[in-house]
């Protein structure tokens, strides 16, 4: 007979084989915001960008001048009235916790039929190295695209000020 500790028990529970979530996307969309892949909290939600501390949706509505909303729905309309795809990199991983460190055995999202059925995207912002890293690792475009890192909205990335990472993610309104 095997026993388990609490801490064996609380890794196993831990431990997701995550799928990312459906683009949010419309035919005249001309920006793609591409994240890793889900953690644990917006995968509970059911939401990009789902944990309160990840300052994705507060840098968003602030550069496009809106009064911030925690509501959902609210948040993709946002997207798309400003023409922007959102989506991650990869399909799937394994991966205990949150942290883009910690992901193993990932698949990539299918990149060439999405730019395909949307063919006014021009420019690719990476939210964070991570996400940059992935897109180049396993997806080959066409020069053409303008690829953009931006720093990671994410709590985790705590060494740059959030006026600094606003100010970064601000190219948005240039394109």
């Amino acid at each position: 007979m095997i026993f388990l500790t609490q801490k064996d028990k609380f890794l196993i529970q831990k431990k997701m084989k995550s799928v990312s979530f459906a683009p949010i996307s419309a035919s005249n969309s001309t920006i793609l915001i591409l994240g890793t892949m889900p953690g644990t909290k917006s995968l509970e939600l059911n939401q990009y960008y789902g944990h309160n501390q990840n300052n994705f949706w507060k840098f968003l509505f602030n550069i496009f001048n809106e009064t911030f909303s925690t509501d959902y729905e609210t948040r993709k309309k946002l997207l798309l009235k400003n023409k922007i795809a959102l989506w991650d990199v990869l399909e799937y991983c394994d991966r205990i916790g949150s942290l883009d460190s910690a992901i193993k055995n990932e698949i990539a999202n299918d990149f060439e039929t999405f730019l395909l059925q949307h063919p006014n995207i021009k420019t690719i912002l990476f939210n964070g190295q991570k996400a940059a890293a992935f897109f180049k690792k396993y997806v080959t475009v066409n020069p053409s695209y303008k690829l953009i890192t931006l720093p990671s909205t994410s709590p985790a990335n705590a060494s740059k000020s959030f006026q600094f990472k606003l100010e970064e993610w601000e190219i948005i309104k240039t394109l």
